[in-house]
């Protein structure tokens, strides 16, 4: 186990240095930062300016490593946008993002997983069918146009949920049920596919001839196997909702770090940019890892590799 912990933890450490250094070349290859932040009003003189203010006029590798190490401590430097701590920022905004992704989890566990489990017990059966379909629509529905959408219904016409805004636990309903039609797709097939080779397997057809309910056979025996690969699936969505927050989050306004990174694209706040791609990616990193752990967990196979 030890030694599966230890290759997986260098894997994410490897990961999330590429992620940062990728971070930081893409906004240096965007343009000249010192043009983009004096704006096209600016004279020659403005822009060496603010190129010697920020630190621009270094060479490009000791810009990198003086922000590697300062990000190492939690320093991701000012604002230009904002004029304030970029730390302060997003961990101001953080919460926002974090419950909004926890909304959009649990919204696509308590779907997906039911009609995953729902369309394996009646495979290949109009059920099955309809369950398919169901994901496929899912899966190709644009997130900003549900989004609108559920603003006209839910929000103008019948005046059930806020449109837009920071408040209460009703600003994250719909933005949740929006950020969940993206993963209950995944979840759902790969339950489906979990659950149809469990049931196939034999210690399932021994527990059908000890005379086991039907429901214990599904949920205490079946369940369990088809639990690994969702675990890992789950993690990974989560992951890929926080990043996909930033969509969401600037339909609704919700002031999260999503619609800080948008916010701060426009505005060519590039201190904030990298800070919320390179955060972003180390918690899509941490989730993967903890997945991994999980599966070990669950499956001792894994922790003899």
């Amino acid at each position: 186990m030890l030694t599966y912990l230890f290759r997986r933890t260098v894997l994410a450490i490897l990961v999330s240095v590429t992620v940062l250094t990728f971070a930081f070349a893409l906004t240096r290859l965007s343009g000249d930062l010192a043009i983009s932040i004096a704006g096209p009003q600016a004279t020659q003189l403005d822009i060496e300016i603010i190129r010697k203010a920020y630190g621009l006029d270094r060479p490009v590798i000791q810009q990198f490593f003086d922000w590697v190490v300062r990000a190492a401590q939690g320093d991701f430097g000012q604002s230009y946008f904002f004029r304030e701590s970029v730390a302060s920022l997003i961990g101001d905004r953080m919460p926002i993002t974090l419950t909004l992704g926890l909304v959009g989890l649990a919204i696509a566990l308590v779907v997906g997983l039911p009609l995953g489990v729902l369309a394996a017990m009646h495979e290949n059966t109009v059920t099955d069918r309809a369950i398919g379909l169901v994901a496929l629509i899912g899966q190709a529905m644009p997130s900003f146009w549900l989004g609108l959408i559920m603003m006209l219904v839910f929000g103008l016409k019948l005046a059930w949920l806020p449109i837009s805004g920071t408040g209460g636990w009703e600003y994250y309903v719909m933005p949740g049920i929006v950020l969940s039609f993206s993963a209950i797709p995944a979840l759902t097939r790969l339950t489906r596919a979990g659950m149809i080779d469990a049931l196939a397997s034999d210690y399932i057809r021994t527990a059908r001839a000890k005379g086991l309910s039907r429901a214990s056979i599904v949920l205490k025996h079946a369940a369990r196997n088809a639990a690994m690969p969702v675990v890992s699936i789950a993690a990974v969505q989560f992951g890929f909702m926080l990043g996909g927050s930033v969509v969401i989050e600037t339909v609704f306004a919700l002031h999260g770090v999503g619609y800080l990174a948008w916010e701060s694209i426009s505005k060519n706040d590039f201190p904030t940019v990298q800070a919320v791609v390179l955060l972003l990616a180390v918690i899509y990193v941490l989730l993967t890892l903890v997945a991994d752990l999980a599966n070990a967990a669950l499956d001792p196979r894994l922790r003899a590799q």
